[in-house]
């Protein structure tokens, strides 16, 4: 219900109000011209951009909170999300603007989010507690804070003055820049992540039990915290491709559902991914509509609404 009231509100309200009543009649051709064009080439497009995104990162964070029994998880947690921003923020030095006939900024991001992926398993899988939860959260740290520390350093030494308010603009998050053919993509990997994860929901409540009763049960949860991670760097490195960087989604909104349901991850997966498109969506309507003619970068609107949430 939060996710269907966020998608009406988001097509109706705006500096040009579209009654509730009239958006299906719009979409269907029927309403007037000016609202047509409003409706299917800058709210729709936001509107199902915003909603994919959200999901991937929820459910991303869902996940990593589940493999890492620890409720308070999320991408950045785990470096994934500063790969990401240290892949896109190289990009737009170096002046790379497309690549193969992608963004090249977006696609950058998705090759940092999945190197560092890569690299932090690769340390898990050289210590002796190989895959640990405690090694891959120790290790995410460490990632993280290098890519932070080289990421401070391209910005202040490479970067020209002009391309410092690209930077910036990434990396507080758009979601109006996104072509119909990425969104079918993120789409596809959005479905493939959730419909992979209800699969795997009795292999994540038993990582909540620890590895030792595992065992006994016939599962090494190292090989699926391995997969887990890969395939939550691919959904992060989408939705940073699709929206730049966008905080506290993978961290309120699984946190909250999982004070409502339980811990069982039959709830908490499906719920996770509804209460991401809901929690951006309305993100999405309070930065177009808080500030009079003003768009605020949805990654800011997500941290004034996640920040007071986390601190409680």
């Amino acid at each position: 219900l939060a996710l269907i009231g966020a998608l009406l509100a988001s097509a109706s309200l705006g500096a040009v109000e579209i009654a509730p009543h009239d958006i299906l009649p719009t979409l269907l051709g029927n309403g007037t011209p000016e609202d047509y064009r409003i409706l299917y080439h800058i709210r729709l497009p936001r509107i199902v951009t915003g909603a994919l995104t959200g999901i991937n990162l929820a459910l991303a964070g869902c996940i990593l909170q589940g493999i890492l029994k620890n409720p308070l998880a999320d991408p950045y947690l785990l470096g994934i999300s500063s790969g990401a921003s240290l892949g896109a923020v190289l990009a737009i030095v170096a002046g790379i603007g497309t690549l193969w006939g992608l963004d090249g900024t977006g696609l950058f991001a998705f090759f940092g989010a999945v190197a560092v992926s890569a690299f932090i398993l690769l340390i898990a899988s050289l210590t002796k507690a190989s895959g640990g939860s405690l090694t891959l959260l120790l290790a995410g740290f460490a990632t993280n804070a290098a890519c932070s520390a080289a990421l401070s350093f391209v910005i202040a030494a490479m970067a020209e003055p002009s391309k410092t308010r690209s930077i910036q603009f990434w990396m507080m998050g758009s979601l109006g820049t996104v072509r119909p053919a990425l969104l079918a993509v993120l789409a596809l990997v959005m479905a493939a992540g959730v419909l992979y994860f209800i699969s795997q929901r009795r292999v994540l409540d038993l990582m909540l039990m620890g590895d030792e009763f595992s065992l006994s049960m016939g599962r090494d949860l190292a090989l699926y915290r391995k997969i887990y991670i890969a395939v939550t760097a691919v959904m992060v490195g989408s939705a940073v491709y699709a929206a730049g960087m966008i905080g506290f989604v993978g961290l309120i909104v699984p946190h909250a559902v999982r004070l409502v349901t339980g811990s069982a991850h039959r709830y908490i997966i499906p719920l996770s991914a509804l209460g991401g498109g809901a929690f951006l969506a309305w993100a999405n309507i309070i930065g177009r509509n808080i500030v009079p003619g003003t768009e605020l970068p949805i990654g800011v609107t997500t941290t004034l609404a996640g920040a007071p949430l986390f601190l409680w």
